[in-house]
């Protein structure tokens, strides 16, 4: 029943350590005798804030292999991390040169127990009092080739923190697609000025399929503009008349974690079966409360839930941007993959992360 993820991840990661004892107990070994080894990255221990890495280090998120019980151990020496100096990049030249198979070396990395970390949980919906503001600018931007006819106070905060160059862009793209932009409420961690960011994302739809250039385009300004968003991503299907303003209730439940766990299983099939795994250095599918087009006058709550499939292209996982679609991945993999996890009860719509990481996080 716990909706903060950082005091999920410290939660899923304390296990580990609780079921070595265990372990430890049933073969008769003699604790003090016993050391706990893990692959723990560079990367880890930065987000973390571990004192191994800095002392200046601003916490992003708890990585389950660096909660308060792992730290206890490091100190009393019982933890072997021989990765802890590298980033993800080295270790996969390392494990070239040690002649491991190439599938090893190359396998997207794994987020802990049961996907856990990829549900977004939530019990009622996150709304702050610059929610109406913030919808408005987003309004302004989406619309921005009607906005600039018309003065507003809030156009002109988004003229002084855009470029002309960025503003004729604007122009095109809206006056061409009639995309529709809103806030989405829920918390989606974010990375802002090297620290944690917990604030809206953004939704995008629009009623023809995008040129795939326009929305990332507007992923990288929306955050510019609107610092209490962090994360934009593209809605599939048809264009959203009503922007969310409620959430299913969502926690790590059986059923919900077996819900994504197909998702993924579904998503990361088309992704193999394509060819293109190689090609993306990792893709969460991660599950969200929020449903769309709900009718606002109905009173029951909703079972249904959204995904979001994130493509991520880096070296070091400290930085990187999402896959370009038709570039990377082709949209018909995309698409495909949508169709597939849209066929699993209680799932209603499927999102495609713009976000590059910063301001988002990878997951």
């Amino acid at each position: 029943m716990t909706t903060s993820p950082e005091e999920k991840g410290k939660i899923i990661g304390d296990p580990f350590v609780k079921i070595a004892n265990e372990v430890i107990g049933e073969m008769h070994l003699k604790p003090e005798e016993v050391f706990l080894a893990q692959g723990t990255l560079w990367p880890d221990l930065i987000e973390s804030a571990s004192l191994v890495a800095s002392g200046k280090a601003e916490l992003i998120k708890t990585h389950y292999n660096d909660t308060e019980l792992i730290r206890k151990l490091r100190e009393e020496g019982k933890v072997i991390e021989p990765l802890k100096d590298f980033h993800q990049d080295e270790v996969r030249i390392l494990g070239r040169e040690f002649g491991l198979p190439e599938e090893f070396v190359s396998r997207h990395p794994f987020p802990g127990p049961s996907l856990a970390i990829r549900v977004i949980c939530a019990e009622e919906p996150y709304i702050c009092k610059d929610f109406p503001e913030t919808n408005n600018i987003l309004k302004i931007v989406a619309d921005f080739s009607a906005s600039v006819i018309k003065p507003h106070t809030l156009l002109q905060r988004v003229k002084a923190c855009t470029t002309e160059e960025a503003q004729e862009k604007l122009v095109q793209i809206t006056s061409l697609h009639s995309p529709n932009a809103f806030p989405l409420p829920v918390k989606t961690v974010g990375v802002q000025g090297d620290c944690r960011s917990s604030s809206y994302g953004c939704g995008i739809s629009s009623k023809d399929e995008p040129d795939w250039e326009s929305p990332i385009f507007l992923a990288r300004l929306i955050p510019r503009l609107c610092h209490n968003i962090n994360r934009v991503v593209y809605i599939f299907g048809p264009p959203v008349k009503e922007p969310p303003t409620d959430v299913t209730p969502t926690f790590l439940t059986t059923g919900v974690l077996s819900t994504l766990r197909q998702a993924d299983f579904e998503a990361h099939n088309v992704l193999r079966e394509s060819g293109c795994a190689g090609k993306i250095s990792q893709m969460p599918v991660i599950l969200t409360p929020l449903r769309f087009d709900r009718d606002p006058l109905q009173k029951h709550p909703s079972c249904q839930r959204a995904m979001v499939i994130g493509t991520f292209i880096t070296s070091d996982f400290m930085t990187g941007v999402p896959a370009t679609l038709g570039n990377e991945i082709p949209v018909e993999v995309v698409l495909k993959t949508v169709t597939e996890i849209k066929k699993i009860p209680g799932i209603s719509q499927i999102m495609y992360d713009l976000t590059s990481k910063l301001p988002a996080t990878t997951e």
